[in-house]
Parts: structure tokens; sequence; C-alpha cells
């Protein structure tokens, strides 16, 4: 993914479990989770935009 173990990602989330706590956890998680499917569909967008307007140039 980015470069991230397994032992990486537990120190994380250990690390945001002390910091913010088991309750406020799931809410975090589904922010970061729709901020990346936004994300995805964003540079979908803009290359098949790119895609769609390489084909009219042609």
């Amino acid at each position: 993914m980015f470069g991230i173990g397994a032992p990486e990602l537990v120190l994380i989330l250990i690390i945001a479990l002390v910091i913010f706590g088991p309750g406020k956890l799931p809410e975090i998680g589904k922010s970061v989770g729709k901020a990346m499917n936004e994300f995805k569909k964003a540079s979908r967008d803009l290359t098949s935009d790119s895609t769609e307007e390489k084909i009219e140039h042609k």
C-alpha cells in the first residue's frame, strides 16, 4: 500500500487508541473511509476526463 507493514500499522492503531480513545475510533475510521472514497472517485473522474479529452483531439 504505502510501504506500511503490519508492525507499523499496529503501532499507528495503538497510538490512535491512546490519543482518541475507543469511543472516537469508529467515527474517525468512518471519516477516513469516506475521504478515501471521495479521493478515489475524484481521481477516477479526472482520469476519465483526460481520456475523453485525448479521444476528442484525435
